[in-house]
């Protein structure tokens, strides 16, 4: 189950809506091995597009040596999709390689009738693509 707080959800979900039509990604720290999501990195999509995003290499390189110096790991791996429900592509499992982490998918798409956007997270283990519960809180206890 992944568990994150209010605030980190919002933010996920503001930076999809204005990223919208192209696709927005990012990861949420946190410390390694903790499985806490904390602290909220935006990345831009170096693709540009509303079908496929894709890190910036050298933001990238970057991101790591920052987890590095501060002993984090990517907890929340995320991305949106723009015109389909929440749930990963063949080219987004194709390309999953945090087995550790949590997929997230925005859906800024009213693909069920159920509101503007769907948030869903997912572990992609060995192209093994397996839905969990979230549940969101207003803090960490």
């Amino acid at each position: 189950m992944l568990t994150l707080t209010q605030a980190l959800r919002d933010e996920i979900v503001a930076h999809a809506r204005a990223d919208h039509p192209d696709e927005a990604c990012g990861i949420v720290a946190g410390p390694a091995g903790s499985d806490r999501p904390e602290r909220f990195v935006p990345m831009l999509n170096a693709a540009r597009s509303p079908t496929f995003y894709e890190f910036d290499s050298t933001d990238l390189l970057k991101l790591y040596r920052d987890l590095d110096d501060r002993d984090e790991e990517p907890v929340i791996v995320y991305h949106s999709h723009t015109a389909t429900e929440a749930y990963p592509s063949r080219t987004d499992i194709s390309y999953a390689n945090e087995p550790g982490a949590h997929y997230v998918l925005v859906s800024t798409a009213d693909t069920d009738g159920l509101g503007p956007f769907q948030f869903r997270s997912f572990r992609i283990v060995d192209g093994v693509v397996t839905e969990e519960p979230v549940e969101v809180v207003e803090s960490y206890a």
